[in-house]
């Protein structure tokens, strides 16, 4: 239970459309048994307070366009609670608990997160963010657009389990290329102390 959030760059210029929240769910689909992820929106959350271990079912929709979603299925509607989870005690890293609202996140801002940190520690906390990215290249010719998979932190500054990774580096027109060094993730986060 993660959020889901897409994000657009233009060179040294970004921008975060949040969208809801990312499930990754063991379950059956089309009579399938496999691990799925399901985009839902604010509302449903809210209605249902999903977390880490509820069983649930629904009806979904396959995403019209898979370079801006990270996320196999949307538009999930008939959502339905089967058995609510019982918290198993556990120390964090990573967080399981009630996945805060969108405004929370948007309020934290995010570091860059290492990829490889992110599949081994971080896939089902609620603070790890797998965003679709896409990239203006140049503002001339604006149907140029380049598409790729970031990963980022909302969680505690002093999580034991984060590592930053390699700065990202934005193309742009004429060949030009920004990097997003740690002054950004810095200043973005900058309203937090260690352990928030």
């Amino acid at each position: 239970m993660q959020p889901r959030i897409r994000l657009l760059r233009s060179f040294d210029e970004r921008h975060h459309n949040y969208l809801g929240y990312a499930l990754r769910l063991d379950g059956t689909l089309a009579g399938t048994a496999r691990e799925f992820s399901v985009g839902i929106g604010k509302a449903a959350q809210a209605k249902l307070a999903l977390r880490v271990g509820d069983k649930l079912s629904g009806v979904a929709q396959p995403v019209a366009d898979a370079r801006l979603e990270t996320v196999e299925l949307y538009k999930a509607s008939a959502l339905k609670l089967i058995a609510r989870a019982t918290p198993a005690p556990a120390q964090p890293p990573p967080w399981h608990d009630l996945p805060p609202p969108l405004e929370v996140y948007r309020q934290r801002g995010h570091r860059r997160l290492d990829p490889r940190t992110y599949a081994g520690r971080c896939r089902t906390c609620i603070w790890g963010a797998q965003m679709p990215v896409e990239m203006i290249i140049d503002h001339w010719k604006p149907d140029i657009r380049e598409y790729r998979v970031e990963t980022f932190c909302y969680g505690p500054k002093s999580c034991s389990a984060y590592r930053a990774g390699a700065t990202r580096k934005v193309p742009g027109r004429n060949n030009m290329v920004w990097e997003e060094e740690d002054w950004v993730d810095e200043e973005a986060t900058a309203g937090r102390s260690g352990d928030e």
